[in-house]
């Protein structure tokens, strides 16, 4: 069974930083791209974050660029997405997401996290 495993979202002020990790199981994510979206209430999923299965190339929503970095370890099946100077509007629930390519295509991913949520106070 494939499963995304997230971690590391919590409550953060204004300004702050988190790291969110996923971990993949069930099957070798080392070959594919991955990516981090996020989905705040009443809003749609939206793409926050993508990186190719080598990690030489990223992706990032405009919203993002500058403060949030994605990396990955493909040792550990393992993506995270780094983020810093974080904003109230940055408040979502974050899901991590693993294709079926390795480039970072503008389709559906085919394997998702249950998600974990980031809250920023101001």
């Amino acid at each position: 069974q494939v499963q995304l495993v997230e971690s590391g979202g919590g409550l953060v002020q204004t300004g702050g930083s988190l790291r969110l990790s996923c971990i993949g199981s069930g099957r070798t994510f080392s070959s594919v791209a991955m990516g981090w979206f996020r989905q705040a209430p009443g809003k749609e999923r939206e793409f926050v974050a993508g990186i190719t299965w080598s990690g030489t190339y990223t992706k990032y929503a405009d919203s993002v660029k500058g403060r949030f970095t994605i990396s990955r370890e493909n040792a550990k099946n393992t993506v995270y997405l780094q983020m810093n100077s974080l904003k109230p509007e940055d408040t979502a629930a974050y899901y991590c997401a693993a294709y079926s390519i390795s480039a970072i295509p503008t389709t559906t991913p085919n394997y998702w996290g249950l998600g974990t949520q980031v809250t920023v106070s101001s």
